[in-house]
């Protein structure tokens, strides 16, 4: 045991003091998590360039040369180029009247403001590669890739001083990415909030460290205590990739009734599935992924499609705050989440209790050695 087990090479990468990374689409807890020692990334796949640019200059004027990442989705199975109006007329009438039949029997209400989701990057190339240019633009230290290979950015981000992270759910997406020189992976297990693959975390982690070489492993999926933080580091992690722990965060723009939710919600409040985007995804259980689980729902569609037929009930939700109709993507760890915190806080919480698991385990070490031994 090293004198400081939390001083691992992505520390040493990113030139900050703690291996712990918030995934967030709220500024102020990327500012907060930088400003307090750990690593953030903001995710902006649902943010026009204009949008991306002006965040991307907000953080800079909070965290000055500390350095931060940019999260946006390069999915290449949805088309290059469709508009909106044509994605949407080649949804199937099947699974649009399904829709409109749940729209109607949970008295769902028309959204009050322009929905969200008809900006999401994954909706067609041309929107994802505008949403990527602007981060090679503006030569933000560290991109990350939530859905796609990004190796055949690896080029123009690395000319710009850009490290580049991907996200894996397999341990052959991993085997790709590193032999394309990618700069650190992140393995996310089945346990994760958001899009996620099928293989749990503890499998995933370690079978992915130990073909990385000198490339840093991220574990992600589940994590949201400090006890998860260090056996992510025994796994042969350098870190951990956090995001349902900063959703209740006193500094999260969550709506209060999500957090509340959110800190309500044990592991079986959450639901692994394609009725939201298409792909699977892990996100809390709610009327539109329960009624898309019964035996009578039609088959779910590829992305962007089902993203599209998802988006109105989504935006509705939250523009009148129908408790009964919200939901979150959350991971299997939601259920250590109970208490609203300063996301400064959190972050010192994690370290204290990953260094008291390793003094213990020390402790536990020198106990057992027989005296004069």
């Amino acid at each position: 045991m090293t004198s400081d087990p939390l001083r691992t090479k992505l520390c040493d990468m990113l030139d900050i003091e703690y291996p712990i990374i918030a995934f967030t689409h709220c500024k102020d807890v990327v500012a907060a998590v930088v400003n307090a020692g750990g690593f953030a990334v903001l995710g902006e796949a649902m943010h026009s360039p204009d949008e991306i640019v002006a965040d991307i200059k907000w953080i800079r004027e909070k965290v000055g040369d500390k350095p931060y990442g940019i999260d946006l989705v390069l999915p290449s199975s949805v088309p290059p180029s469709d508009s909106l109006d044509k994605l949407k007329d080649d949804i199937p009438e099947e699974q649009r009247q399904f829709a409109e039949r749940i729209i109607k029997e949970h008295d769902v209400p028309t959204p009050k403001a322009e929905v969200a989701l008809h900006k999401w990057g994954g909706l067609n190339q041309d929107m994802a590669r505008a949403q990527l240019d602007v981060v090679l633009e503006e030569k933000v230290p560290v991109f990350t890739s939530g859905l796609g290979n990004p190796a055949f950015i690896l080029e123009a981000a690395h000319s710009r001083g850009i490290k580049v992270f991907g996200l894996v759910g397999r341990a052959r997406q991993a085997k790709k990415e590193l032999e394309a020189g990618i700069d650190a992976i992140i393995a996310q297990g089945t346990d994760a909030a958001g899009h996620t693959g099928p293989i749990g975390t503890f499998s995933l982690v370690p079978e992915v460290a130990a073909m990385a070489g000198d490339t840093p492993i991220i574990a992600a999926g589940g994590v949201t205590t400090g006890r998860h933080l260090a056996a992510a580091i025994c796994l042969g992690a350098a870190g951990v990739w956090t995001g349902t722990l900063w959703l209740a965060s006193r500094e999260s723009d969550s709506d209060m009734i999500i957090k509340e939710k959110l800190l309500a919600a044990t592991s079986d409040d959450t639901v692994y599935g394609r009725s939201v985007s298409g792909m699977p995804m892990r996100t809390l259980k709610c009327v539109w992924t329960d009624e898309w689980a019964k035996p009578d729902a039609p088959k779910t569609l590829p992305a962007p499609y089902q993203m599209l037929l998802s988006a109105d009930y989504i935006q509705a939700a939250n523009d009148h705050r129908r408790e009964d109709l919200m939901f979150e993507a959350a991971g299997q760890g939601v259920g250590f989440v109970t208490e609203m915190k300063p996301a400064r806080q959190i972050v010192f919480d994690l370290v204290e209790e990953a260094l008291d698991v390793f003094d213990g385990i020390t402790a536990d070490a020198d106990s057992a050695v027989p005296a004069g031994g």
